[in-house]
């Protein structure tokens, strides 16, 4: 039985050992971290538990499918719970919107604060079922590492307008700036600058009508667990706590892996092919020879901009505060020009912006009795910023706490508890992501299909790759998509 290796664990690296495992592949997945998920790790502290990475679950059939690939259902393993509303915007001035539930539900709460763009979303709505039904129905488990291919797409998407921005595209819709804001934000969940990013993104909009908003009771954590479970049940062999550290490459081919584990010893592991979900380029350059990469990846690892980094505090209170939603996008004063200090400037501003998970808002286990978990997002600089996060760290921290105490979250630092926080610096050493970035390169036109790291290798050709810098990108849907292209990529065993 020909023998493949998963590098890396996170969801891409989970649905690309799944779907080889249905083709017949005798499949062992290594993994870094203390457990399955990539940065979907679960951190616990004083009887708090947090989702350290993605919360939001878009396309729940993404994960049903790959049940399906073994005749089980998702629901024997896994309780998915949709959210009512998916996100509460809370302004710079006060004023809120809660944004997704029904369709009536969304279109009210549109009337309550600018009724003239209710039918204005209709358009917005029809303009990202266009988006959707190219970008993501036809393209997003399209291998695109022919350039032919790619040249085929480009009318259709000279049509669908990507060369616009996510920015122009809800712009030449929406009239209210606060609706301007809640609906351009969605590229920042996968990494990228609403102004700078292909409206290709648009989609999102009528994915999240389409299925709906959900959580995984217990938590992205529970949800990752269901699938070790599955991938346990199937014959898949697992192995956490092991860094792959290179590649032996004969011919063109990867014939060898060697790794060291926590205690730094060192192992080494034949393999008839490779699906790497490490960061293309960390994998490109640190992993394998420089010989058996070709120059376009190489052009690639030295020039693709890398996505923005994330500062994550976690916390529990000593109370509950119910009035808190399970998402919260915590808009500050400024938008555009915040946006600017990150992703160009490269400087940490004295204001920001937070997206706030309240898990506790529907799962009650992840705090003790009568408490509440958070944990705060804010988008900062990469690591090309210099940012001294062993100084500023502590002083961002306070400086969420105060502004959440300020405007919505009353004598938080009173029953504050348990705090602690990530900075890019732990991004690039837990999860060996280059500059620190949270998802890999930045989703532009100019990194996007053809122009991302191709999931067939540009190197040895038994090597594949899944994950947020491959097409079609970051975020949940995005790198189980990858898992698909591959699906398509790789021939049965026989």
């Amino acid at each position: 039985m020909s023998h493949l290796v998963v590098i890396g664990g996170g969801f891409g690296g989970i649905g690309a050992a799944l779907r080889a495992r249905a083709k017949g592949y005798e499949v062992t997945l290594v993994d870094r971290c203390p457990r399955l998920g990539g940065r979907a790790q679960v951190f616990e502290r004083s009887g708090y538990r947090h989702d350290a990475g993605p919360t939001v679950i878009t396309a729940p059939f993404l994960f049903e499918e790959l049940f399906e690939l073994f005749d089980r259902k998702l629901s024997d393993y896994i309780t998915l719970v949709p959210l009512k509303p998916w996100y509460r915007f809370r302004f710079n001035d006060g004023e809120h919107f809660d944004y997704g539930g029904s369709m009536e539900d969304t279109l009210a709460e549109i009337e309550r604060l600018s009724p003239r763009d209710v039918e204005n979303y209709k358009r917005l709505l029809e303009d990202s079922k266009k988006l959707y039904d190219v970008g993501f129905t036809q393209l997003s488990d399209a291998p695109f590492h022919s350039f032919g291919f790619m040249l085929k797409q480009v009318p259709h998407l000279i049509r669908l307008g990507a060369w616009r921005t996510v920015w122009q595209m809800i712009t030449r819709r929406i009239e209210s700036d606060y609706l301007r804001q809640a609906f351009s934000i969605q590229p920042l969940l996968v990494g990228g600058n609403p102004f700078d990013t292909t409206s290709i993104y648009g989609l999102i909009h009528f994915l999240e009508q389409a299925h709906g908003v959900h959580f995984a009771m217990g938590g992205t954590g529970a949800l990752v667990d269901g699938l070790e479970k599955l991938m346990l049940e199937v014959g898949i062999n697992i192995q956490l706590g092991t860094t792959v550290e290179s590649l032996e490459v004969r011919g063109d081919k990867i014939t060898r892996i060697k790794t060291y584990d926590e205690q730094h010893e060192h192992k080494e592991m034949m393999c008839d092919a490779v699906i790497s979900n490490a960061d293309p380029a960390h994998l490109y350059g640190e992993l394998l020879p420089s010989q058996a990469v070709k120059t376009s990846a190489q052009i690639k690892v030295r020039h693709a901009k890398k996505s923005m980094g994330l500062f994550v505090l976690f916390f529990g209170a000593r109370r509950q505060y119910p009035e808190i939603a399970h998402h919260t996008i915590w808009m500050g004063p400024r938008y555009r020009d915040l946006l600017k200090d990150i992703f160009q400037k490269k400087i940490l501003a004295d204001d920001f912006s937070i997206y706030l998970h309240r898990p506790t808002a529907t799962d009650p286990s992840f705090a003790p009795e009568g408490c509440d978990s958070f944990y705060a997002l804010v988008p900062v600089p990469n690591l090309q910023a210099q940012i001294d996060w062993d100084i500023e760290g502590p002083k961002l921290s306070k400086r969420v706490i105060q502004a959440l105490e300020d405007t919505m979250m009353p004598e938080l630092s009173t029953y504050l508890e348990a705090d602690f926080y990530m900075t890019p610096e732990d991004f690039e050493e837990r999860y060996l992501s280059p500059q620190g970035a949270g998802f890999s390169i930045a989703p532009y036109f100019s990194q996007s299909a053809w122009f991302r790291f191709h999931n067939k290798s540009e190197g040895p050709s038994n090597l594949y790759l899944v994950g947020a810098g491959t097409h079609p990108g970051a975020g949940m849907p995005g790198v189980l998509c990858s898992a698909k292209v591959i699906d398509r990529l790789l021939e049965p065993v026989t």
